[in-house]
């Protein structure tokens, strides 16, 4: 509860049912504009996988998955998925997938250990897409090119949902801008790596923020990564400003994968070598699978940045505390 935000005089522009029209045309509209952007078709993916296979996502490396056994399977083990960074690389040597085209999916997950507040449930769905590359392309060149494809995407969407609803008015600017992590950290030494984040989106208003999970000058890392997916040099996240909440508003984490080289350095960084034994680790050192780029956007978040809402509770049905829901009802937030 500590970290509601509740804005003053906060009343919602569209009602409950309204609001559910609106999140369908909302991810209709937006999964077409990635899908033709990125040159994606769209594939089934798995709720759960086995802790073998290493598919599942570490995320920062101390949240605890989601565990059950299979009665017909002679009670053997898997987990829920908390996301589906490792298993899309997987599938796009599966599908044969050519240099330039990729695959996005539906993807939903349980993160039970999350910090439940306006922006964070423990119901994750998102857009998670991957996308094959060419060992030349793995530049900071090409992961910027890739942003600004996305960034159009949002920009139409904003288009879109400004001409379906004139109160729900919401402008982002023509361009993003760059930065990087230590760029951040020269600029606000004595900040936060979210306060800093706070910062730059508030003056910029939409910024992708490049090169996380290494450590900085400081040595202080900006935020976590896993070593395993995304390339710490060529990654970064996509950060909005939302005005309803008066703050950073992260919409999608994204970055080239790592390659056979990036896989041993940042293994042996993480001490997590261990990891070189399972399936997809194997895969990655040996050159089995495709080089990708590839990232998750997250579905509630962009209805509930484009909505203009308060809480991801009132575009997603999840579990919350009894006091964050009552609080939240004396302030006009209604969670579904």
């Amino acid at each position: 509860m500590s970290k509601l935000i509740i804005p003053e005089g906060y009343t919602p522009v569209i009602d409950y049912m309204e609001s559910q029209r609106a999140i369908k045309k909302i991810k209709d509209f937006f999964q077409q504009e990635l899908a033709y952007g990125l040159s994606l078709r769209r594939v089934s993916a798995p709720l759960f996988v086995t802790p073998e296979s290493g598919l599942n996502d570490n995320l920062n490396g101390v949240e605890r998955t989601v565990d059950f056994t299979l009665m017909d399977m002679d009670e053997a083990e898997v987990q829920v998925v908390q996301s589906l960074a490792k298993w899309k690389r997987m599938a796009l040597g599966k599908y044969n997938i050519a240099p330039g085209h990729g695959i996005y999916t539906d993807m939903n997950a349980i993160r039970r250990d999350e910090e439940l507040d306006n922006l964070h449930s423990i119901y994750v769905d998102q857009w998670d897409w991957e996308k094959v590359i060419t060992k030349d392309q793995r530049t900071e060149q090409y992961l910027e090119e890739t942003v600004v494809i996305i960034y159009n995407a949002l920009k139409n969407l904003g288009d879109y949902v400004n001409r379906l609803y004139r109160g729900l008015q919401t402008e982002l600017p023509n361009e993003i801008t760059f930065v990087t992590t230590q760029e951040l950290e020269d600029r606000w030494p004595d900040k936060t790596p979210k306060e800093r984040e706070n910062l730059i989106a508030e003056e910029h208003r939409a910024v992708f923020i490049k090169k996380i999970g290494g450590a900085l000058k400081s040595g202080e890392k900006h935020d976590g990564r896993a070593p395993d997916y995304d390339d710490w040099e060529l990654n970064g996240d996509i950060i909005l400003w939302d005005e309803v909440l008066n703050m950073a508003f992260e919409i999608s984490s994204m970055g080239i994968r790592v390659d056979e080289e990036a896989m041993e350095r940042q293994l042996k960084l993480a001490n997590a070598e261990d990891r070189k034994k399972l399936a997809f680790h194997k895969a990655i050192l040996n050159k089995e699978i495709p080089y990708s780029i590839g990232g998750g956007i997250g579905q509630s978040r962009l209805c509930m940045y484009f909505l203009r809402k308060a809480h991801i509770g009132e575009v997603q049905v999840s579990v919350w505390p009894e006091d964050m829901i009552e609080k939240c009802k004396e302030n006009n937030i209604f969670l579904l």
